[in-house]
């Protein structure tokens, strides 16, 4: 199995743009897609599709990592016109088959011409399945959550693709758990027979290059409890303008009362 990655840009508002990665996993025959990118960005799998040789029809499963508009954005395309089945955390269904319930419970700029359109999830996975996605082709399943209410791991061999499970340095820590956060970081860190993480948001890691970034993960979150704990004012007007920061700071505030 191949894995390809495409780097998909796109933007937030006019002066903030960001990207994500969209994963192809290429057999000899079929062809399997980790996340979808952003709405209208399917002609650039479709190019990456043709140039390495495949009909664009060979995508026959999209496995969602979660159910944010970057991540799901040419699902609904992929499945309509060529069938591919959708698999997704239980707990992400509702938003990836309704976005408009998830603009409502969680509005970011420019939702829908990154989110597209609301698109079925025929298969939910949760953690500890195993999907035989093809006949050479097993993939387990790992919740992660944290990031997004139900996000999932999928690993294949001794690959994983984690999605947005992972804070990294110099990118705004945006979780709705911090303590299923945590517990997806020490889980990630504990997946031993795993050699090869593919992330969302960053480069291809190592296990020996994910335990430094997951590291640097605790440490963010350390540094954020302890600015939470002091009150720490600097934070304030950051902490106004963004509302996805706004509520990990509110997770942060709920956990250290319990």
């Amino acid at each position: 199995m191949k894995v390809r990655r495409i780097k998909i840009d796109f933007h937030v508002t006019k002066d903030i743009k960001r990207y994500v990665y969209v994963y192809l996993l290429e057999t000899q025959t079929d062809c399997y897609m980790i996340d979808t990118g952003v709405y209208g960005s399917e002609k650039i799998i479709e190019k990456v599709l043709m140039e390495d040789g495949y009909d664009i029809g060979s995508v026959k499963a999209i496995l969602l990592t979660h159910a944010h508009p970057d991540h799901i954005g040419t699902a609904c395309y992929f499945r309509e016109r060529y069938g591919a089945a959708v698999y997704a955390g239980i707990g992400e269904k509702a938003w990836i088959e309704d976005i408009d319930l998830q603009y409502r419970e969680r509005p970011i700029p420019n939702f829908y011409n990154i989110a597209g359109k609301s698109c079925v999830v025929d298969y939910t996975v949760k953690d500890g399945d195993k999907i035989n996605i093809s006949d050479d082709v097993e993939v387990h399943v790992i919740g992660t959550p944290g990031h997004s209410k139900d996000g999932m791991t999928y690993c294949i061999n001794d690959v994983a693709f984690i999605g947005d499970a992972v804070p990294v340095k110099g990118d705004i820590p945006i979780f709705t758990d911090l303590k299923k956060t945590k517990k997806s970081l020490d889980k990630i860190e504990n997946l031993k027979e795993i050699n090869t993480f593919y992330p969302a948001w960053d480069k291809m890691y190592t296990r020996n290059e994910m335990k430094e970034k997951i590291l640097d993960a605790k440490n963010i979150i350390h540094q954020l409890e302890k600015m939470v704990l002091s009150e720490d004012k600097s934070m304030a007007q950051f902490i106004n303008s963004n509302p996805l920061f706004q509520r990990t700071i509110t997770c942060i505030k709920e956990e250290m009362k319990k």
